[in-house]
This record gives C-alpha cells, structure tokens and sequence, in this order.
C-alpha cells in the first residue's frame, strides 16, 4: 500500500493536481491536500506540476500566515500555559507552520538546483520574495532570506543566473540590500578557513569543517559576486523616501519576536512602541548611516577570508571606486591594502590606486610607500593589464614640490635606464614623465648635463653629498669618464647614487628606430626650468600606447617630405667620422700612394692657379 501511496504523485494529472489545490482552498476538511501539494514542489517533478502547486500553496499561505505562531527554529520562543499548547486550533496553527517551513526549504531548492528551468527559477524566486515581503506580518522575513541566501552561497554548483536575477530584480529595494548586507556579513565569518588544508578538512559536526577548498573558494566567489552587485547607498540626493520591499522599513522578525514578549513585560513597553515608532519612519540620514555601516561591516568581514587570486585582482581593481567613498571609515582598510601592496607584481600595481587614495584623502602614512614604489619599476611593468593606470599614479605621486631631490632623481635615472629595454610605447611614457619630474624638481635638472669627476665644480649641492654619503661602496675612490655610478640593482632609492648620474639613456633616444620616440624626446632639449615657457605633459595621452597605436598615428600622419632612403646624401664610408671622436687610425698603405695622393694634391693646386689667372686676363 504503501508503494502505491509513493507512486501516486507521479501519476497525477495536471488536472487533478489542480482541483486538489481548489479544495485545499476552499474548505479546512481538505487540510490533508497540503502535504500532497508538497511532494510536487520538487526539482524532480515537472515544471507544470511545481507551477500548479506553487500557485495553490501560495494562495493558502498568504492568507494565514499572519495568524501562525513563530517557527520552531526561532531563538525566541513564546511562553505559553500547558493549556494553550494543548489547544486544538494551536496544534493546528504549529503544524501549519512546520509546513510552512518545509514549503520554504523545497522553494529553496528548487531555486538552487542545477535541473531548474530558468523560467520556472524566476517564478519561483517572485512567489519566495513575497513571503520575504509579508510573511512577518508586514515585516520584512529576514531568517527566510538569509536561509536563501546561505544556499545560494554554500551550494555546491554554480548559482550565476538566480544571481544575476536577484540583483537585478530586488536590489533596487534598500531593505534588501541591508538584509543582504548583512547576510554576508553573517556568512563571510562563518568562512574562517584558515586550518583548512589543500584537499580536505573532515569536521566533527560533518558540514563545514568537511568542505574541500574548491568548495569554499566557490563560496568566496558567490559572496564577492553578491556584495559587489549591491548598489551602495549614495550621498544625500534631495530623496525623502527610499524605495522599499517590505512597508515596515528595517524592521525584521526578531522585532516582531520583541513585541509579543513585551506583552508580559510592561516595563519594557514604552521602549519598544519608540523603536516601532523610529523604524517606522525612518530619516534618509538614518537610513545612510545605518547603510553605509553595514556595507562596512559586510566588506571587512569579506577582505579577511583567503580570497583567491582570481578574486583578489578583481576586488582590487574596483576597491577604489566602488568601495572606499561608500565606507564609514575607509582608513580600516589600511592593513589589506598595505599587504597587497608588499606582495609585489601586478597586486602591487593594482592597490597602488587604494592605497593612493587612503594616502591623500584619508591622512594614512606609510613610510615605506616611495621605496615599494621605487621597486615595482621594472620592464614587466609595461607590458601589464592595469598599467595605463600605474602610469598615472605614478605621474600624482611624483607631483609633489617636497619630494626630496635624490628620490626625484632616483625615479628619472630608474626610468631613464628602462627606456633603452622597453618598447617603443613605453619610452614614450617613460619621456613625458621624465619632462614632468625635470619641470617639477628643478634641482636634479643637472642630470640632463653632467661633467666629468675632474671637471666638476667644488661646490656640490646638499642632494648630491646626502648621495655620496649613502653610496653601496663607501669607497672614495671616484669612477673613471663614461662609467655610471647609478646602481640599477638597488631596491632603495637613496643608494642608488643616481643624483652622480645623468640620463644618458635620453639621449640614446635620439637615434631611436621609431620615428615617433626619436621626435618626442626633441622636447627634453627645452629648458624646463622656466616654467613660464613649458607645460607639463599629460600621462594619460601616453599611458595607453601600444605598437598598433603607434602604426595608426604614423598612418593617419601627413608629411611633407617622403624619406626614399635612409640617408640624405650617399655615404662616403661605412662608419661616420663622428662616431668614432677622439681615435685615430693608422692606414697601411704603400710609398707609391702616397706619392699619389701628392702629385694629386699638387695638380688640385696648379688647377687651381691656372683658372685664378684665366679669371684674371678675362678682365
């Protein structure tokens, strides 16, 4: 008999499964139709059959749901008489109330179940997002949403599509996004996965703790994916009102669990009707404040999981801008921006703009900022996804009149010396920026010409002795002409001995292969220290380069005189005199040449002579 009890849903008619949802609504001696109605609510049934007792259930609960007693999972549980448990109507009202959380748990997993039509999820959601909205008498159902939410987050596949349906659908309402702020915040705690090891942790309760690690970096992954689609709450906008889901505002079940205790605590009364009264009409102000906490605590809780690397770039490239101005106190976020920063690479890069923006705006001092940043130059740099950016901040963080000068010059000899080994796009990021350092810090323009050891004055300036005196070799011995004294090796700065340097590397340029980095670098010839008469460059002109943009402005650029050959005029020798100054070259050549090369110079003269009298008797 019993087989054939469990084989008898799937036997049912779309029809009869309907006519058991209208007796089930029409008259309370049909209450045993809800537990048939449940077995339906299944991701193994068909879609008809879940869409037909979905709207069936719906309909029954919606109406007495106000009157159900609080669910048995609640923390707070009212106190009542042995009489009043033994009350038919409550027995009656409690195990309704058992079924309504089931109905709960089988709308859950239908909506996070791989089999699910994404129609039917979408249906599924609305009717679940009801309950959230009235299931609490007119309050907002926050255990049932962060039941949803603890789902979607800790189940084993992939969730993408309920997610992107309920942050385009429910996020636009501002009780939603606090709930669901603080969901995450409840969920990123319980993710301490610190102990866990590569393959598996086996827990003693047998949930948690027995998660793989690829299940908690998905996890990871669905909470970044929910935080960062919650729209934070902007500035004071002229709004009196914000748009909500649920009519009552911030309140929640646990208030509706206060107020029916408070029946027999009537010291406690006067308190609770003020804060019915407060979260009933809300100030925008108050709502901001109480926003912009919770989107606080949510996105510290969420940084201090071991997020993955994939994750960690993306969290990194919007933290700036999307994060830090909605934030109570971004200065918190100091300790995992300067650990980004220290790990060095593209994160370093990535935090530089964060970790900028707390610098500047926020007072956060972080003294080692100029020697990490010193470090992160290097040829890999320029061929990095966020490097236009870089660029950029590196240009603000250089535009400071109190940069001492052995650092300015630090930073212009550094990027001097990659300019030879960088393509043709980064040399010419790499020359405006040298421009803006030489027009900013005058002081370090004797880079530009530097004499020899024996030639140069007595008077050095205090940049150049502060150098001296930090040099690696601490020797005194001076170096001998056309060695560089800079230490490209040396991660500090002030080592570097760069201010005993000069940018020799610029001049190479000159003669570079591409005509657009051979032209710009005419303008270092300029004095830059009449700021009168120069401008500063704009990075951002040149932080975007790469080889195809050089190739379309080369194209789309008209010239007047088209080169047919390398050179002007037809060389008279392989290698050019000038190349070559100060040496000399001993031919070996024979007697009867240079006999030669007499008579011919004797002859060139006698011509000469000739015509001049030629001239002479014509007059």
């Amino acid at each position: 008999m019993a087989s054939i009890l469990a084989k008898k849903p799937k036997k049912t008619k779309l029809k009869e499964l309907k006519a058991l949802g209208q007796q089930l609504l029409s008259s309370r001696a049909h209450i045993n139709n809800l537990p048939t109605l449940l077995t339906f609510v299944s991701p193994s049934s068909p879609p008809q059959h879940v869409l037909e007792s979905l709207l069936s259930l719906q309909s029954f609960f919606t109406t007495v749901l106000s009157d159900l007693p609080p669910s048995q999972s609640s923390k707070k549980r009212l106190s009542l008489d042995d009489s009043a448990k033994e009350d038919p109507e409550f027995i009656y009202r409690t195990w309704l109330r058992s079924k309504f959380d089931e109905f709960i748990t089988l709308l859950i997993e239908v909506l996070v179940s791989p089999d699910t039509e994404d129609a039917l999820r979408e249906i599924v959601l609305d009717s679940f997002m009801e309950f959230v909205k009235l299931g609490n008498r007119g309050s907002f159902y926050s255990a049932i949403y962060h039941k949803l939410l603890r789902s979607i987050v800790q189940s084993a596949t992939p969730v993408d599509f309920l997610s992107e349906l309920l942050a385009s659908k429910f996020f636009k309402y501002i009780d939603v996004r606090y709930f669901t702020l603080i969901s995450m915040e409840k969920l990123a705690k319980t993710l301490d996965t610190t102990d866990i090891p590569d393959d598996k942790t086996v827990g003693g309760d047998g949930e948690s703790g027995g998660r793989s690690r690829e299940s908690v970096e998905l996890s990871i992954h669905k909470i970044h994916y929910i935080i960062s689609h919650v729209p934070p709450l902007e500035g004071n906008d002229g709004k009196s009102e914000y748009e909500m889901w649920s009519g009552s505002g911030f309140s929640s079940e646990e208030e509706y669990d206060k107020k029916e205790l408070s029946k027999r605590q009537k010291a406690e009364d006067k308190m609770l009707k003020t804060e019915k009264r407060t979260n009933n009409v809300l100030s925008p102000a108050t709502i901001a404040k109480k926003m912009k906490l919770k989107f606080t605590k949510a996105w510290i809780s969420f940084l201090r999981l071991p997020i993955p690397i994939d994750v960690y770039k993306e969290v990194l490239a919007t933290l700036h801008r999307a994060v830090i101005p909605h934030l109570s106190n971004p200065i918190i976020l100091c300790d995992f921006l300067t650990r980004s920063y220290d790990i060095g690479g593209v994160v370093s890069v990535m935090a530089l703009s964060s970790l900028f923006i707390l610098m500047t705006q926020h007072g956060l001092e972080y003294p080692n900022f100029y020697d990490k940043l010193y470090a992160l130059l290097s040829p890999s740099i320029f061929m990095a996804k966020h490097r236009a950016k870089f660029f950029q901040l590196l240009d603000s963080c250089l535009k400071s009149p109190l940069l001492p000068a052995y650092l300015a010059a630090a930073f212009a000899k550094k990027l001097s010396r990659l300019s030879v080994s960088v393509p043709p796009s980064g040399a010419l990021v790499i020359i405006a920026l040298i421009h803006n350092l030489l027009r900013r810090h005058p002081s370090i323009n004797c880079l530009v010409h530097k004499e020899d050891d024996d030639e140069r004055p007595k008077d050095k300036s205090k940049a150049e002795d502060i150098a001296d005196k930090a040099n690696v070799s601490g020797s005194d011995e001076r170096p001998g002409t056309g060695i560089d004294r800079f230490n490209s090796e040396e991660s500090n700065p002030m080592k570097s001995n760069a201010m005993g340097s000069s940018l020799w590397e610029i001049d190479t340029l000159r003669h570079h292969y591409c005509p657009p980095v051979s032209r710009f670098v005419l303008s270092l010839e300029n004095d830059l220290t009449v700021r009168s008469k120069t401008t500063e460059m704009d990075i951002k002109d040149f932080s975007s380069g790469s080889y195809a943009t050089i190739f379309g402005d080369e194209i789309r650029r008209r010239v007047k005189q088209v080169p047919l050959a390398f050179y002007k005029a037809t060389p008279t020798s392989l290698f050019p005199e000038s190349e070559f100054c100060g040496w000399t070259f001993n031919y070996k050549g024979s007697k009867e040449n240079d006999g030669e090369d007499k008579e011919q110079k004797a002859s060139e003269e006698n011509g000469g002579c000739t015509k001049r009298q030629r001239f002479e008797c014509s007059d």
